[in-house]
């Protein structure tokens, strides 16, 4: 199993509607896509000084099926236009995880 593990920032004013954002379209629309090897995605928030942190981790049986999500260059970042006119900062570059424990 494959964690891809990617980072985002909004403002404190933004948190809101980028959550909403995500849990109700942006995941929705990875869903569909019905990504042979695709296992699910979690999403955390982390309130911050002046700013608020999310963190995405998706789940994948293959590294072939993190590309199917991704592309060729499966490290590239996949943030529509949507999320980033709201997001203050994000990782250009997302990092994959071969998973070796799960309790």
């Amino acid at each position: 199993m494959i964690s891809r593990m990617w980072h985002g920032y909004t403002t404190i004013e933004n948190a809101d509607i980028y959550e909403n954002m995500l849990k109700d379209e942006i995941f929705v629309g990875i869903g569909e896509r019905r990504i042979s090897g695709y296992q699910g995605i979690q999403l955390f928030r982390r309130e911050m000084r002046d700013e608020v942190e999310f963190i995405t981790i998706m789940w994948f049986d293959t590294l072939d099926a993190v590309k199917d999500f991704a592309g060729e260059d499966y490290e590239k970042a996949v943030v529509p236009d949507k999320a980033r006119a709201v997001l203050k900062r994000f990782d250009a570059r997302s990092q994959h995880y071969e998973v070796k424990a799960a309790m």
